[in-house]
C-alpha cells in the first residue's frame, strides 16, 4: 500500500458485548469480587468443553450489519496460542481464518474485519506498569465476550482516531450491545512518513481520550528518533497512562507466530440467510437514518448531526420533540442543555432534568410567556434540582412581558440614572446603549425583550 500522508494509523478495537454470561460458559459477567466468577471452562481445565453463547453472536451480527460488512456463511473459531499470565489455558479462542464480518465502513474509514473472541483475565498492577515488580490476576474477566473491529490504515491523526472512536461508541449505544460497565480497549498501529512507514503497535489503550494521548506521544517519539538518526523498528509497545509514555514490550511478532489452529471443541455454526434477515429487521434506527428524520422535521443539518452524535442528547430530543416545536427544541437542547451539562461537569443523562421539564419550559418560550434570558435562568437552576418551570416562573413573577407603561418608566429611570452613558451614546459610542438595555432588563427581571428595549431607549434619548 502506498501512503501519501505524514501519519498512518490503523486501529484494532475490542468492545465487550452486553451479555449476562460469558462467551463459552455460564459464569456471570457481572461479578465484582476478584476470582469469584470462574469455572473449569473459562479457566481451561482439562476435559472442559466450551459451549457458544448465541446472544453474543446475535450482538456481533448486529454490529457487522450496522457497519455494512459482508457476513460470513459460517462461524468458525480458532485457537491463538501464546503464553501470558492472563491466559490460563495458554491459548485464546478467537476467529482468524474466517471472521464474522468483512469490509464495511464507518466515518469514511474502511473496516477490514469484525470477529468474536474471548477476553483474557485482568492484570492488576499495584504501581506504575513500568516500575511494578509484580502483578495481580483476576480471572473473572476471562471468557467475557468481545468483538474486535479492525480498521484499514486510513486514519491520519491522533485527533481523527479519537473522533472515530467517539462515533463507534455512539453506534454501539444505538445498537444496545455494548456492556454499560465495559471498557473499550484498542491496539493502535502507527507509522510516520519520516521512518518509511515502519509500523509500531501500541497495545491495550483504554478509552478514546487515552488513544489520542498515546498516539500523539508515539508520533512525536518516532519523528524525534528519526531526526536523531535512529532507525524505527517494527515492534510492540505498551502505554503507561500515568507517566504518559509508550514503552517497549517486544519486537513485533507476526500472525504466524501464534500458531492458529481450528478449535476442535467448537463445531462450525451455519449463519443462514434467515438469521441475517431477522437480525437486519431488528436493527434500531441508526445515526444516518436519524439525521434524515430530524432534517425532515425542519432541523438544520448541523443541528441534526450534533444531536445525533450524542446518544443521550438524541434520546432526550426524541422525547421532547413529540410535544414541542422540534426546531425550537433542537436549538435549546443542542446549545443550552449541553452548556449547563458542561458547566456542571455532567453528562446529559446525569442531570436531574427530564423531558417533562423541557416540554414545559419550551411551551412557555414558544408562547412568548418568558424571554430567552429567563429560559436560560430556569434551565441553569434545573440542572441543580428538579422543579416545575411554570410554577417557578409564576412564583418569581417571571411570566409575561412587562406592560409597556412599566417598561417606559424603567427606561426613563435608566436614562436618568446613567447620564454619562447617555452622553457617550450621543457622542457616537453606539455600544454604550447596551449598558442601558442591561439596566432596564435588570429592572424588569429579564421579562422585557432586548430588541424592543433598544428601540425604546433610542427614541427616548
Amino acid at each position: 500500500m502506498n501512503f501519501t500522508t505524514d501519519i498512518v494509523i490503523g486501529l484494532e478495537i475490542h468492545i465487550e458485548l452486553d451479555t449476562k454470561s460469558k462467551l463459552f460458559c455460564g459464569c456471570s459477567t457481572q461479578s465484582e469480587e476478584p476470582n469469584t466468577a470462574t469455572c473449569e471452562v473459562c479457566l481451561g481445565m482439562p476435559g472442559s468443553k466450551p459451549v457458544l453463547n448465541k446472544k453474543a453472536v446475535d450482538y456481533a451480527l448486529k454490529l457487522c450489519l450496522a457497519l455494512g460488512c459482508r457476513v460470513a456463511p459460517e462461524l468458525v473459531f480458532s485457537r491463538k496460542s501464546y503464553f501470558y499470565p492472563d491466559l490460563s489455558k495458554n491459548y485464546q479462542i478467537t476467529q482468524y481464518e474466517m471472521p464474522l464480518g468483512l469490509g464495511g465502513k464507518l466515518d469514511n474509514v474502511g473496516i477490514t474485519r469484525v470477529h468474536i473472541e474471548e477476553d483474557p483475565a485482568s492484570l492488576v498492577h499495584p504501581a506504575s506498569i513500568t516500575t511494578s515488580k509484580f502483578v495481580l490476576i483476576d480471572y473473572n474477566r476471562s471468557g467475557h465476550p468481545l468483538c474486535e473491529i479492525v480498521t484499514e490504515p486510513e486514519i491520519n491523526s491522533p485527533e481523527d482516531a479519537r473522533e472515530f472512536m467517539k462515533k463507534l461508541i455512539t453506534l454501539l449505544k444505538y445498537l444496545g450491545i455494548f456492556h454499560p460497565n465495559g471498557i473499550i480497549k484498542a491496539d493502535a498501529n502507527v507509522s510516520v512518513k519520516e521512518s518509511g512507514y515502519t509500523r509500531v503497535e501500541i497495545k491495550n489503550i483504554s478509552g478514546f481520550k487515552e488513544i489520542e494521548r498515546a498516539l500523539k506521544y508515539e508520533v512525536d517519539r518516532q519523528k524525534s528518533e528519526v531526526k536523531d538518526g535512529k532507525k524505527i523498528r517494527q515492534e510492540t509497545r505498551g502505554w503507561d497512562a500515568e507517566t504518559g509514555i509508550t514503552y517497549l514490550l517486544r519486537v513485533k511478532e507476526t500472525e504466524d507466530d501464534y500458531g492458529y489452529i481450528i478449535d476442535p471443541d467448537l463445531i462450525v455454526t451455519d449463519i443462514n440467510e434467515e438469521w441475517v434477515k431477522q437480525t437486519q429487521k431488528s436493527l434500531p434506527e441508526l445515526p444516518a437514518g436519524r439525521i434524515k428524520r430530524y432534517t425532515s422535521l425542519g432541523l438544520a443539518a448541523e443541528d441534526a448531526e450534533v444531536i445525533t452524535a450524542d446518544y443521550s442528547l438524541a434520546m432526550m430530543f426524541d422525547k421532547v420533540a413529540k410535544n414541542s416545536d422540534p426546531v425550537l427544541a433542537s436549538k435549546w437542547i443542542r446549545k443550552e442543555l449541553v452548556k449547563v451539562a458542561n458547566q456542571n461537569n455532567k453528562e446529559i443523562d446525569e442531570l436531574p432534568i427530564t423531558d417533562i421539564h423541557l416540554i414545559e419550559l419550551f411551551q412557555m418560550l414558544k408562547n412568548n410567556e418568558i424571554t430567552d434570558k429567563v429560559g436560560q435562568q430556569i434551565l441553569k437552576k434545573l440542572a441543580k434540582e428538579p422543579f416545575s418551570p411554570r410554577e417557578y416562573a409564576t412564583k418569581e413573577g417571571l411570566i409575561g412581558v412587562a406592560e409597556s407603561t412599566d417598561v417606559i418608566k424603567f427606561v426613563e429611570e435608566a436614562i436618568k440614572e446613567n447620564p454619562k452613558v447617555v452622553e457617550d451614546y450621543k457622542k457616537g459610542n453606539d455600544k454604550a446603549i447596551n449598558f442601558l438595555v442591561g439596566a432596564v432588563m435588570k429592572k424588569t427581571k429579564g421579562k422585557a425583550k432586548p430588541d424592543e428595549l433598544l428601540e425604546m431607549i433610542k427614541n427616548k434619548i
